[in-house]
């Protein structure tokens, strides 16, 4: 059975920057979703949003746009924008886990109110022609909640129904439940996409045994912490390329660049590359000593040279 492989979209992480970078270097990501537009209230799209969905900014790549709302006004007014850039889907978040999106009821935490997800998607099948597509959790207090959800979301011509196999109230802590997403399967008609720790070829493997219905899967924290990740899926191999390194030290450098060109200061700068670090440091041979170094670098000069150091390093563990 062939695969589709998706990018599941990190606020602050996964922009247009990221997503060319990756696909210039390393490939194996079919579709990449966007990270979420949210408007606050305001029918207004921010310069940011705009910048990350221009066509001439993703011109080698196959991307959805995303909403974060619980609003149907906002979900028709988003669906309209994006659709004049000439996008013909639009996935809805309902998988956010943060307290400052759940506690404004939305993200995971609109899981629990059926009446108001079937207010927005009814507007929005009346009033556009857009495809819709979703991403949610099972739940934010219980993994029982997105059952109550699937009698709504059968009244709609769904594309599909990406399905994190959390609660919100996890976050990312803690391991997925199997089971639960077992009997999300058994009980939804949509397509079913699966996403949730998704990080090395093994556990993909397992996953896909466990579920081989199964033939969209997203991957998220797991595509930055390893980039090489979705090829070697596809590839079925786990032995990582000769120009491991290299290729991996391009991608930063065009990652680096990018973000000089786009944030002002170097400390906008450096914490920007911190927190990518968070993730790549995991899949060197000491991830702790790694992010150490790269993290009590302050200036640009000092990153610079941190970075070459953990490189050199790693190209010497692996030789």
């Amino acid at each position: 059975m062939s695969i589709t492989l998706l990018s599941s979209p990190l606020q602050g992480f996964t922009d247009f920057r990221f997503r060319n970078a990756f696909q210039e270097y390393f490939g194996g990501i079919d579709t990449f979703f966007a990270p979420y537009i949210r408007l606050n209230g305001k029918m207004v799209i921010k310069p940011a949003y705009e910048r990350d969905l221009l066509p001439k900014h993703n011109t080698t790549l196959t991307v959805i746009p995303q909403v974060m709302t619980n609003d149907p006004d906002e979900f028709v007014f988003v669906a309209k924008y994006v659709q004049s850039l000439g996008y013909n889907e639009l996935n809805w978040n309902l998988g956010c886990p943060y307290p400052m999106v759940v506690n404004r009821c939305m993200g995971s935490g609109l899981i629990n109110d059926p009446e108001r997800i079937d207010r927005v998607l009814e507007k929005a099948h009346a009033e556009t022609d857009l495809i819709i597509s979703m991403k949610v959790r099972m739940g934010y207090e219980h993994s029982g909640e997105i059952l109550d959800v699937f009698p709504v979301l059968e009244k709609y011509p769904l594309k599909n129904v990406a399905i994190h196999a959390r609660i919100g109230k996890q976050l990312y802590k803690g391991g997925v439940d199997l089971d639960s997403f077992q009997r999300c399967l058994d009980h939804s008609p949509h397509k079913i996409y699966y996403n949730g720790d998704i990080t090395t070829v093994e556990s993909y493997r397992k996953l896909q045994e466990r579920f081989p219905s199964i033939d969209h899967w997203m991957i998220g924290r797991g595509l930055i912490a390893d980039p090489f990740l979705p090829g070697m899926i596809k590839a079925n191999t786990t032995v990582y390329p000769e120009d491991r390194i290299e290729r991996f030290s391009r991608f930063h450098d065009t990652l680096f660049d990018q973000f000089q060109q786009a944030l002002s200061g170097p400390k906008h700068i450096t914490m920007k590359m911190h927190s990518f670090w968070e993730y790549f440091s995991s899949t060197f041979e000491n991830p702790r000593k790694t992010l150490k170094k790269i993290t009590k670098a302050k200036t640009l000069e000092a990153y610079e040279d941190a970075v070459e150091y953990v490189l050199d390093a790693e190209s010497n563990f692996i030789q």
